[in-house]
């Protein structure tokens, strides 16, 4: 499964999300932004490539659907409910990515298409 972590500026959540998941043999991950500063933005090439998308607040969900409405009315996109509150790998940061997505993965992770 390829999943696409979406957060503001791709500086801290969505990085660590990346960098947490990137070890697993059956998830490809990358990591983008929806601000128009964002290191890494999020583009229809990355949307296209995703099975699915995780945002970490609903805003992020709300900003794709609307910027790019024909690709995300196919797409699996879920909300981790991550706040903008941590650095990069912050202790605390990892342990919420972890349990939210993991939730995620274990509801959602063998049915893309939902």
């Amino acid at each position: 499964m390829k999943i696409l972590f979406v957060c503001s500026a791709n500086v801290d959540r969505s990085p660590t999300a990346e960098y947490i998941y990137s070890g697993r043999r059956d998830l490809e991950v990358k990591s983008a932004g929806v601000g128009e500063f964002a290191q890494i933005p999020v583009s229809e090439e990355l949307l296209q490539w995703a099975d699915a998308i995780l945002c970490m607040d609903k805003k992020h969900k709300q900003k794709l659907k609307k910027k790019f409405q024909d690709i995300c009315a196919n797409k699996t996109i879920g909300v981790l409910n991550v706040p903008d509150l941590f650095d990069y790998m912050d202790d605390d940061l990892v342990s919420i990515i972890k349990g939210q997505t993991d939730a995620w993965l274990g509801k959602y992770g063998s049915r893309p298409s939902v």
